[in-house]
């Protein structure tokens, strides 16, 4: 059986023979990992089950040492934060599309990492990612989040406008990235804080749901998976994000959510990609303390519905020995079977 083949056992709600996983990386972590391994093939070294396509983020142009500019004008400084940084201009500087154009859905760029990945990755899972998908795509486009949802109340038409107009710059990427043989469209976007959503379930509800809803359609229609990335606490909008078709939830953060309950409440209906805490466990917390936390894990998924991974990408300030037990303690699953890489 393929590593593709069990994470869509996963997404079925069926009892895989182990637990897969799935792990991301910072920069600088993934480095730490070509260094300790000698090789730059780090996701086939630590055995990860999904292959993600696509530019994630966007096309950026590198403008100096710090600063990059997105395919949509936005200039992001990378000075502290080198994976993303933050933003530092204000494309859409009043509330309203007036005067903006939106790039090239269909750059080639958007795509050309799809065919090379999946004939090296041809067992894994084919995952096709859009990031900053919605909302986020907003707020970075009005220079803040402030804006944007001050937006909400003085500008609800504007709103509606530019997240129609996102999701069908989405919707094209989404049905060209269908043309080639991928399994699922992951889309990222950042709903929730520690405690609830950025914007409170109504304003979620009228400005939200409209547009992911066409988005997600335009993946299931083709008979693919839907994937979402939120992190905070969001797990109020899961009935909704069934509801309208979505197959598998990331990070799974548990420092907002029990996901030992969520799983119980869950299983068969939402899969889980994530659980395992950065901050307490795979980052500050001992070696013990993780191994015992993924065996737990493990143990929870092995009714299915579930894919180990940290709950956020795998950054700078975990140790290497953590980061190698937790490879240690997947591969190490009973009916996982062992390969050689060198």
């Amino acid at each position: 059986m393929t590593k593709r083949q069990i994470i869509k056992l996963i997404l079925e709600g069926k009892e895989p023979p182990y637990v897969p996983w799935s792990f991301r990386f910072t920069q600088k972590a993934e480095a730490a990992l070509v260094a300790h391994y000698f090789t730059n093939d780090i996701r086939s070294v630590i055995g990860n089950h999904i292959i993600e396509l696509g530019s994630d983020f966007g096309i950026f142009t590198q403008l100096d040492e710090n600063h990059f500019q997105d395919a949509f004008g936005v200039i992001w400084d990378r000075s502290v934060g080198k994976d993303i940084g933050s933003v530092s201009n204000c494309v859409l500087q009043t509330s309203s599309l007036k005067g903006f154009e939106f790039p090239d859905p269909l750059d080639k760029r958007y795509f050309e990492d799809i065919l090379p990945k999946i004939q090296k990755y041809g067992d894994c899972f084919r995952l096709f990612c859009i990031g900053f998908s919605l909302f986020e795509r907003a707020w970075t486009l009005r220079g803040g989040m402030e804006n944007l949802l001050t937006d909400f109340y003085d500008a609800p038409e504007f709103v509606h406008e530019l997240f129609e107009a996102i999701a069908d710059f989405n919707i094209a990427q989404i049905k060209q990235a269908l043309k080639y043989d991928i399994d699922a469209v992951f889309f990222s976007d950042d709903w929730g804080q520690q405690k609830g959503l950025l914007m409170g379930y109504e304003a979620w509800k009228e400005f939200i749901y409209p547009a992911v809803m066409r988005m997600y359609k335009a993946v299931r229609d083709d008979g693919k998976y839907v994937f979402i990335h939120s992190c905070g606490d969001v797990d109020e909008l899961f009935d909704d994000l069934i509801g309208i078709g979505v197959h598998c939830f990331n990070p799974f953060e548990p420092g907002v959510m029990d996901v030992d309950v969520i799983m119980n409440n869950y299983r068969s209906r939402l899969a889980f990609w994530g659980g395992l805490s950065m901050n307490t466990t795979a980052s500050l917390g001992s070696y013990h303390k993780l191994i015992d936390q993924a065996r737990h894990l493990i143990e929870m998924g092995r009714q299915g519905g579930y894919i180990l991974s940290p709950s956020h990408f795998i950054e700078a300030d975990t140790p290497i020995e953590n980061t190698l037990a937790l490879i240690e303690v997947c591969k190490s699953q009973k009916n996982y079977k062992k390969r050689l890489y060198f």
